[in-house]
C-alpha cells in the first residue's frame, strides 16, 4: 500500500476544502486534497453558481416585463429556456478552472480523486493509499434532504442537484419547501414563464425577520407564485399530465395540487456516511459533525468546516470563513474562534433580503431594552427613479446606540448589508453610520437615514430648541 505523511489532509473539494487547501499549500505546508466527486463541490456545480446564473436570466425577463412602466417597449421579447440552460452551464464552465485539479496542483497541493475513510484517529485510506497527517480537515459538505413522503420516489422529483439540467421550462413547478432555495427557485421559474406553487409546512423564510419576509411574500404573490403556508404534503402520485400532490391545509382539510414537476427544497443533510468517523473518534449525527468554537472535533487532530458542521449556517461564505479559522489554528496554533454576531446572509429574491446579527424577535427574547429603526426605500430618491420602492432598512439597537442587528429587504440588499456587517464586526455605533457621507442619489442613503433616525428625537427636540434660542442672544 502506498503511504504518505503530510502536514494537512483536506477531505472534500468544495468551497470549504478548496479554501483551506489553497491557503495551506501556498503557505508551505505539505497538503493533500481528497475528492471523490466533482471539483468545486456544491457551490460550483449545483449551488450558488448555477442558481445565480438562473436568477440573472429570470431578472432579465422580469425587467423586460416591467419595462413599459418605465416607458420602454420591447417588442417580441421572450424566454428561450434552452438558451437559459446554456447560459447556466457556460457560467459553470467559465468558473471551473479556478477549482480544477490543475490549478490546485499548481499551487502545490496533491490532489487525490477517490473516497476517503478514516482507519484510525491519525490516518485515512483512499483507494489503496494510506495518508497520515498532522491535521485533517473534514469538508465533505451537505446534500439535499429528501423527506419521506409516500409516493415521492415513484412520482419523481428534482433537487438543486438536478434542476439545472432541465432544458425545457416546466409547465407547473411544485416546490416543496419555502426556505431560501425554495423561494429563489420559485420566483425565478415564475419570472421565466412557468406556473409555480410553493408548499411550506410552517412559513416561508422562517429564519428571517417577519417584517422583511412580508415584503418578499407580497412580491412573490404579485409575480403570480402560489404560496401555501402551514401546509403539509401527505402523499404524491403520478398523473397523465405529471404529478398530483395531496396536502393537508392549516384547517385540517385535504386538498390537491396538480403540476408537471416537483422540486424538493426541504433543507439539507451533512455528508457523514461511509467516512469511518467512528474509527477516528469523531462525534456526529445526521445533522453533522460536532465541533467546538475552534472547529475542532472530539479528535483534536481533525477539524470540520462548512456544511458538514452540526447546526451550522450552510452558506459558501461560511465555508470560506471557516477556512480562515482552521488555517490559523492548524498551521499557526492561534486559538481563533468562530464569531457569528457579524455573520450575514442573503436570499437573492427580487427584492433581495439580507440580514446580519440579531433580528427584532431574537433581541426581545434575549432581554434588555432595544430600539427599532426603520427607513423605507419609498423615501429614497434613487428608488423612486428606478421604480423600486418596495422594502426597507430595519435596525435593532440598544437604547445607547449599539448595533445588535440589521436587516434589509430591497434592491441590492446583499451589497447594502455589508455596511452593517462592518459596523457590528468593528464595534461601531449608530453615530458612525449616521455621520457617513452617502453619495446622492444611491440606495445606500437608506442605511444612513435609518441610523440618523436614532438621533432625530434629540436633535430636533425641545432641549436643542432652547439651546439655539440661548445662543441667539450671544449674537
Amino acid at each position: 500500500m502506498d503511504e504518505r505523511d503530510v502536514d494537512i489532509c483536506v477531505i472534500g473539494a468544495g468551497a470549504a476544502g478548496l479554501s483551506v487547501a489553497a491557503g495551506t499549500a501556498q503557505m508551505g505546508a505539505s497538503t493533500v486534497l481528497v475528492e471523490k466527486g466533482e471539483m468545486g463541490g456544491e457551490c460550483l456545480n449545483w449551488g450558488c453558481v448555477p442558481s445565480k446564473a438562473l436568477l440573472a436570466s429570470a431578472r432579465a425577463a422580469a425587467l423586460a416585463a416591467r419595462a413599459p412602466a418605465l416607458g420602454v417597449h420591447l417588442d417580441g421579447a421572450g424566454v428561450d429556456f434552452a438558451a437559459v440552460s446554456k447560459h447556466i452551464h457556460a457560467t459553470i464552465a467559465a468558473i471551473a478552472p479556478n477549482d480544477s485539479v490543475e490549478r490546485f496542483e499548481g499551487l502545490g497541493a496533491t490532489v487525490i480523486k477517490g473516497s476517503a475513510r478514516f482507519v484510525s484517529p491519525r490516518a485515512i485510506e483512499v483507494d489503496g493509499v494510506r495518508i497520515s497527517a498532522r491535521r485533517f480537515v473534514l469538508a465533505t459538505g451537505s446534500r439535499p434532504l429528501v423527506p419521506p413522503i409516500p409516493g415521492l420516489a415513484e412520482a419523481g422529483y428534482l433537487t438543486n442537484e438536478t434542476v439545472f439540467d432541465l432544458t425545457r421550462l416546466p409547465e407547473h413547478l411544485i416546490v416543496i419547501g419555502g426556505g431560501p432555495i425554495g423561494v429563489e427557485m420559485a420566483q425565478a421559474f415564475r419570472q421565466l414563464g412557468a406556473r409555480v406553487s410553493v408548499i411550506e409546512q410552517v412559513s416561508i423564510m422562517a429564519r428571517d425577520d417577519p417584517d422583511l419576509v412580508g415584503v418578499v411574500r407580497d412580491r412573490l404573490a404579485d409575480d403570480g407564485v402560489e404560496i401555501r403556508e402551514g401546509t403539509i404534503v401527505t402523499r404524491i402520485a403520478r398523473s397523465d399530465k405529471g404529478v398530483v400532490v395531496t396536502v393537508r391545509n392549516p384547517d385540517g382539510a385535504e386538498d390537491t395540487v396538480a403540476g408537471s414537476h416537483i422540486l424538493v427544497a426541504a433543507g439539507r443533510r451533512a455528508r457523514v456516511d461511509d467516512l469511518g468517523l467512528e474509527s477516528a473518534g469523531i462525534a456526529f449525527d445526521a445533522d453533522g459533525v460536532k465541533v467546538d468554537a475552534r472547529l475542532r472535533t472530539d479528535n483534536r487532530r481533525v477539524f470540520a468546516i462548512g456544511d458538514v458542521v452540526r447546526g451550522g449556517h450552510r452558506f459558501t461564505h461560511m465555508c470560506t470563513y471557516h477556512a480562515t479559522i482552521v488555517i490559523r489554528n492548524a498551521l499557526f496554533r492561534v486559538p481563533a474562534k468562530v464569531r457569528l454576531d457579524a455573520f450575514p446572509w442573503v436570499t437573492f429574491t427580487t427584492p433581495e433580503l439580507a440580514q446580519v446579527g440579531l433580528t427584532e424577535q431574537q433581541a426581545v427574547a434575549r432581554g434588555g431594552g432595544i430600539r427599532i429603526l426603520r427607513w423605507p426605500f419609498a423615501e429614497i430618491d434613487r428608488a423612486r427613479t428606478e421604480s423600486e420602492m418596495d422594502g426597507l432598512v430595519k435596525v435593532v439597537a440598544t437604547p445607547r446606540g449599539r448595533i445588535l442587528g440589521a436587516g434589509i429587504v430591497g434592491p441590492h440588499a446583499g451589497e447594502l448589508i455589508q455596511t452593517w456587517v462592518l459596523a457590528i464586526q468593528e464595534g461601531l455605533g449608530l453615530s458612525a453610520i449616521a455621520k457617513m457621507v452617502s453619495p446622492y442619489p444611491t440606495f445606500g442613503e437608506a442605511s444612513k437615514r435609518a441610523a440618523a433616525s436614532f438621533f432625530t428625537p434629540t436633535l430636533f427636540g425641545p432641549r436643542t430648541r432652547r439651546l439655539v434660542g440661548w445662543l441667539r442672544h450671544l449674537g
